[in-house]
């Protein structure tokens, strides 16, 4: 078979590419620099430069494949690039899956996210959930339109056979990400404080991908599926790191009343100083007791999916984490 994958430099997406090949298929990758994708190319991926927000560029690295991965997406919390969001996000989603419709490809999987439905105040969601309100970060405005603007509309509309994936929380090798570098704190003892309340569902990237490749074979076109792991909150999950790891975890842990006084206080601040991103009110605000939650029952119970525990992968990603950093210094 051969894939259309969107996203192949990113985390998901490299380590979904990187699968792809280890099962034999052929593998076509947009990329904006193939100079970041050279590792990909000696793999044998057919790399392409373009954009999926330059609608030109799709038609050669699409035409011909069997299926698509639409993985890209621009994932930030606290940046002050925002406006990109937007772009990204929803017109290139857009772009994606109206050139899918254009060159009749049998089947797509587009990366959504648990985000979509914002904070669910300690309640796991399952995938008919539609949140209606104020969005707490601009990720998760711009991929809710993606979701429901873009993707599903097409799906009914012009029976675009395509089926939707949303993951929670994705760590694992080679995350450069925001949880990424929470980690990577963390084990180099520079993280100091929690927040008291956040919840979200956590799974390894590489259960991640499995959940990508199911949809792409069982999933039924028009269906999503949420890919996300197990409910832990984020003092739990580096209790769960302190146990495998012999770190301690942050001892200071910040109530929800606190970080939300401290996102007002630092909104304020952000008018005329550029915050940093741990301490940009939008950072704040998305960890101010929130829970990003969804119920992966249906992935488990029509696509076989199966995610492995926290501990499990926290026991396979962190120590390896640590030879890493420890061979940086």
């Amino acid at each position: 078979m051969r894939y259309f994958v969107t996203g192949a430099t990113g985390f998901i997406g490299g380590h979904l590419t990187r699968r792809l090949l280890k099962d034999g298929h052929e593998v076509a990758a947009l990329v904006r620099d193939p100079k970041k994708a050279i590792d990909l190319e000696t793999t044998g991926v057919e790399i392409f430069k373009g954009d999926i927000t330059r609608k030109e560029t799709l038609k050669e690295p699409m035409e011909g494949c069997d299926g698509i991965f639409h993985v890209a997406a621009w994932y930030k919390v606290g940046a002050h690039d925002s406006d990109r969001a937007e772009e990204i996000n929803v017109r290139g989603t857009k772009n994606i899956l109206q050139t899918m419709k254009e060159l009749s490809i049998p089947k797509g999987v587009y990366t959504s996210t648990v985000a979509v439905f914002s904070n669910t105040h300690g309640e796991i969601k399952s995938e008919d959930h539609i949140f209606k309100g104020k969005h707490l970060s601009e990720y998760d405005r711009t991929k809710w339109e993606a979701h429901y603007s873009i993707a599903k509309p097409m799906v009914l509309n012009q029976d675009l056979p395509l089926v939707i994936v949303m993951p929670g929380v994705v760590y694992g090798p080679g995350d450069n990400s925001s949880v990424g570098r929470l980690f990577d704190d963390y084990l180099k003892g520079d993280l100091g404080i929690l927040p008291c309340c956040t919840k979200y569902c956590w799974a390894h990237v590489e259960d991640t991908v499995e959940g990508h490749i199911l949809a792409m074979e069982k999933g039924r076109a028009g269906e999503s599926y949420i890919i996300a792991g197990e409910p832990h909150s984020m003092v739990d999950a580096f209790k769960i790191a302190e146990k495998v790891t012999g770190i301690g975890k942050p001892r200071i842990e910040l109530s929800t009343a606190t970080l939300k006084i401290m996102s007002k206080v630092m909104s304020l601040f952000n008018v005329f100083l550029n915050i940093s991103e741990r301490y940009h009110p939008e950072t704040l605000r998305v960890a101010a007791g929130v829970s990003y939650m969804g119920d992966n029952a249906k992935a488990k119970e029509e696509l076989g999916y199966d995610p492995r525990p926290l501990e499990e992968g926290f026991g396979e990603y962190l120590p390896k984490r640590i030879e890493e950093l420890g061979a940086k210094r």
